[in-house]
């Protein structure tokens, strides 16, 4: 029985052995006649034999138009903890809160973490500099060598405590114009400012790949592009010096935030660009420090507010172009004016008589300018403010930009008396780079030119020139050079604390009520000064705005010397000579 049995079951073992050669010559006919098949399989096998990875390439470089490094790349580690190797929380807790600037319960609680098949490794924080790794591992070390012959779980321990180097942004200038680059975050993320308007250039294209185990195919591993670098418009040492000019302004005036933007107005380029508050872009996380709940990143494109008389700017040199009144124009000012229902005052709620346009704006009259927005008209009117880009951006290449607001016939919102307080500033909002580039019109002969903040972009080898474009010409030439030369006048008749020694420069003050939920029952105001020169040859505007300066409301006290303090320092930086001698130079050249 026992050898029939014994027979049988290699009867069986044969025939089994006999059909397993059948059924993988079968299987293989099947792989082979089946390509997609065939080409999963072979995924698979390069899976198991090369296991993937995503190469991340190193984020491009930002620099300034001289070549100076304004945000790079350096080693950084990720602190952290593999979970299993932990052996006392409490000491790797204690540890990095003192020597990191952890704080000691987050870290206690991601470090008392159980490992588990989906979580192996807790992060304690990122973006460490390599001088601080160095003190970490001496205490690793340390701690390591005292408490190594003793045992339990209350031994003093750091195991576990692990770091991992990478590629972290650095800002080797800190906060200097830190509201024109943003920062990058943890993730590699831009925010804000150039590195969140140009991220995906600077960040270039990570790119998944498989990795060879065999070490002699390590050179088979694919090279990645680095992402793009960018030069910028501004000048770093420009820059420093308007940062500190407005810093200064802001303190001495008791203001709650000051804002300076200076333009090239023939090409649009920006060369400065100061606001406050500031932030060392190292230390990204404390953003919400610096920038509490609504405070703007950049106030000179981001917070739009009623300018002012800054905007009379643009009212007057709307009616000499559209022929409502030439400058010989005569306005008999009795202090009070009705526009749609809405009664108007002066500043000083005084008249002022006969007044030819020069007066009119040397005197800042509401009065005259609300006449002058009736001559007009308001489709003509809210034709050129539109023209100068009023309730539009600008297409600053920033991340964030306000369009302000405008109201216009036809919206609900609008009203007839809308006319004439729009025409001195009020009821209309701007951003500061807004104002600077539709007065820039004024200053460059008509011809109002994109803001830019990007010169150029350095790919893989090769540098691409960003073309300057023009955005609008809302003016004649001749009506521009008009109105420079008024505005010119008024500061000289009047001896504005703007006037800079050397060099004749046009401009025009602002002060702006705010606005509340009541109405103008604020005391409080926004102070401005817009200026451009030289008056023949402008090089530079320079828009100031002061937010609500406790020492006085008048943009003629606390903004126009800001103006001629940032023209003094910038006529030296741009090695500018004074009116006099540079014109003896071309007349002997």
């Amino acid at each position: 029985m026992r050898v029939q049995e014994r027979s049988q079951r290699f009867s069986i073992l044969g025939m089994l052995l006999s059909v397993f050669p059948i059924i993988i010559i079968l299987q293989m006919v099947r792989i082979q006649a089946n390509p997609n098949l065939t080409q999963k399989l072979r995924e698979i096998g390069d899976a198991l034999t090369n296991p993937s990875m995503t190469i991340v390439p190193a984020r491009g470089q930002i620099y300034d138009k001289r070549g100076n490094l304004l945000a790079g790349n350096r080693t950084v580690y990720e602190v952290g903890v593999e979970l299993q190797d932990v052996e006392n929380p409490m000491t790797i807790a204690q540890t990095v809160s003192a020597l990191l600037d952890v704080d000691y319960e987050d870290a206690l609680v991601r470090a008392s973490l159980e490992p588990s098949s989906t979580s192996v490794y807790s992060r304690l924080i990122d973006n460490v500099p390599p001088e601080e790794i160095e003190k970490l591992n001496v205490i690793i070390k340390q701690m390591d060598e005292m408490y190594s012959g003793q045992k339990g779980k209350n031994k003093p321990s750091l195991r576990g405590l692990v770091s991992y180097p990478h590629l972290g942004r650095t800002y080797p200038e800190e906060s200097l114009a830190s509201n024109i680059l943003g920062f990058v975050n943890a993730e590699n993320n831009g925010y804000f400012g150039v590195e969140e308007r140009f991220n995906s250039l600077l960040a270039g294209r990570s790119k998944k790949v498989r990795v060879p185990l065999d070490p002699s195919r390590a050179q088979e591993l694919p090279s990645v592009p680095n992402g793009a670098n960018l030069v910028l418009t501004i000048d770093r040492e420009i820059q420093r010096a308007m940062e500190h000019v407005i810093d200064k302004a802001v303190a001495e005036t008791g203001s709650a935030s000051g804002t300076l933007v200076v333009v090239n107005p023939k090409t649009g380029e920006v060369m400065a660009l100061a606001t406050t508050p500031r932030m060392d872009l190292n230390q990204f996380w404390k953003y919400d420090q610096v920038f509490p709940k609504d405070t703007p990143f950049n106030r000179a494109i981001s917070q739009a507010y009623e300018t002012g008389s800054v905007f009379k700017v643009l009212t007057m040199a709307s009616a000499l172009d559209v022929g409502a009144v030439t400058p010989e124009t005569v306005f008999v000012d009795t202090g009070v004016i009705e526009v749609g229902g809405a009664v108007i005052y002066n500043w000083n709620q005084g008249a002022w008589g006969p007044q030819d346009m020069q007066g009119c704006m040397q005197h800042s009259l509401n009065v005259c300018l609300a006449w002058i927005a009736t001559q007009i008209g308001p489709p003509d009117f809210y034709r050129y403010l539109k023209t100068f880009g009023i309730g539009h951006v600008t297409g600053i290449d920033l991340a964030g930009e306000a369009p302000g607001r405008l109201k216009e016939p036809g919206d609900s919102e609008w009203y007839a008396a809308d006319l004439g307080t729009n025409a001195f500033g009020q009821g209309v909002s701007s951003t500061p780079i807004q104002m600077a580039v539709a007065v820039s019109a004024v200053a460059n002969q008509g011809v109002m030119m994109a803001p830019q903040i990007v010169q150029s972009v350095i790919s893989e080898g090769y540098q691409h020139q960003i073309d300057q474009r023009v955005l609008s010409t809302p003016l004649k030439a001749e009506t521009a050079k008009k109105l420079s030369k008024l505005l010119a006048r008024s500061l000289e008749l009047e001896s504005s604390d703007a006037l800079v020694t050397g060099y004749r420069v046009a401009g025009k003050t602002g002060t702006a009520e705010i606005p509340t939920p009541q109405g103008y029952t604020s005391n409080q105001t926004n102070a401005s000064f817009v200026g451009w020169g030289p008056l023949d040859d402008p090089h530079f505007l320079v828009y100031v705005w002061l937010e609500k300066p406790s020492v006085s409301p008048w943009g003629s006290v606390v903004a126009a010397p800001v103006f001629r303090e940032a023209v003094e320092e910038l006529v030296v930086l741009i090695n500018l000579p004074p009116d006099d001698i540079r014109h003896k130079l071309s007349n002997t050249q």
